[in-house]
């Protein structure tokens, strides 16, 4: 199957993944989504265990990562496997990976190398904890990084100990910080003609997540605690009791706190002497929520919603993943592509970008490739011809 790309915008850039797992290809599956040629390069059969890391190949999380892809093998633990890996890196603008640091140079495929091969190629690494350092050769996972990162220790109810965020935001930051650093350096080398080492963790990307939290204690010295539902520094905001159910309420600031006890008819509570200042509602924080719920217990959630909504109080339900998806605003926003896929059948639903352009917009153009689906083609591609393709094939290195 020829390169389709998925948008005009990246289609002139060919990109080398050797990532697996979550956040190497979810960096990678951002510049397939915007039109790269990314080029998915996989061991071949029978090298890899069945159940290695990434979950099955035919389930619906490899197929949300690896769409807009085509796949070949190639067997970077003989030198004929890294001959054709360096040969494509000589032609290629990208090359992934999410390695362990001493994994690549022992391979022979580290930045160094490859760096020589073609000194214009952007070499990407994600890791868990970074390319030196103390932790250097650690396996990394999401939710190690959450722990080290401090956002179990922010995250869950006081005094029911750490919880973890319930997707793996460490792998999912990083691999967008990673394509981030892509497009960076893939425009500086527009003015200077080289490539560079681009690189993350997911313990670097976790920190920069703290963001408020994190310049809490860098700015000044304080150590946040888990607030559970309520926001750390708006209130009242957090999850209220309705008649029928729980919603989101944020109140932050003189006019909307006065904005929401109108519309709750709580006039008594806008200049109550526990409540009528932000820092009297911080104090008096949990006694001010009882008195909410109890409050709101008086109506259905759609009703609060619909209320609070009309007049300019920052509010809304808490869906299932069912719901989510129902919603009108997200039917209208459409979130995800439809394509029609050998494996999960036609019309399937792929998350789509959250960023829209107008004139080079992104959307699903190729299913999930299979293992080397397309290793003769895009080795053909490279200038291989098929004697030559044979040749690697009994040697192994395909």
């Amino acid at each position: 199957m020829p390169f389709r790309p998925a948008s005009p915008a990246l289609r002139r850039f060919t990109v080398l993944d050797l990532t697996r797992v979550r956040a190497g290809p979810t960096a990678v599956r951002q510049l397939a989504d915007w039109g790269a040629n990314v080029i998915k390069i996989e061991m071949p059969a029978g090298l890899e265990p069945d159940d290695a890391p990434g979950g099955p190949r035919h389930g619906s999380d490899f197929h949300n990562l690896q769409r807009n892809k085509r796949s070949m093998t190639l067997n970077l633990k003989t030198p004929e496997g890294v001959a054709v890996l360096k040969r494509m890196a000589g032609r290629a603008d990208v090359l992934v990976e999410n390695f362990r640091p001493d994994v690549k140079d022992r391979l022979g495929i580290g930045y160094e190398a490859m760096c020589a091969v073609n000194p214009r190629l952007v070499y990407a690494s994600i890791s868990g904890f970074g390319q030196d350092g103390p932790y250097r050769d650690r396996p990394g996972f999401d939710q190690i990084a959450q722990g080290m990162g401090g956002l179990m220790w922010i995250t869950g109810l006081p005094g029911q100990g750490p919880v973890r965020v319930g997707i793996p935001i460490a792998d999912l930051t990083a691999g967008i910080f990673c394509a981030y650093g892509i497009a960076v350096a893939l425009l500086e080398r527009e003015v200077s003609g080289q490539g560079q080492w681009v690189h993350t963790s997911l313990l670097q990307a976790q920190l920069f997540m703290l963001d408020f939290q994190a310049a809490r204690w860098l700015m000044d010295g304080e150590v946040p605690k888990q607030a559970g539902n309520n926001h750390p520094t708006s209130i009242p905001t957090g999850v209220f009791r309705t008649a029928d159910g729980h919603i989101n309420v944020a109140v932050t600031g003189r006019k909307i706190w006065e904005r929401f006890c109108k519309a709750i008819d709580a006039l008594d509570l806008m200049d109550h002497p526990l409540y009528a200042t932000a820092a009297d509602r911080a104090k008096n924080r949990d006694a001010l929520n009882a008195e909410l719920d109890r409050r709101l217990a008086a109506d259905g959630s759609a009703v609060w919603i619909d209320r609070l909504n009309a007049a300019g109080v920052p509010c809304g339900p808490i869906y299932r993943m069912d719901e989510v998806f129902a919603d009108p605003q997200v039917r209208h926003l459409r979130p995800y592509d439809e394509l029609d896929s050998p494996v999960k059948g036609p019309g399937t639903k792929f998350l789509a970008q959250p960023v829209r352009l107008a004139r080079t917009p992104s959307q699903a153009t190729l299913p999930p490739p299979e293992a080397g689906e397309h290793t003769d083609e895009i080795l053909g591609e490279f200038g291989f011809d098929a004697a030559a393709i044979a040749d690697l094939r009994a040697r192994g290195a395909v």
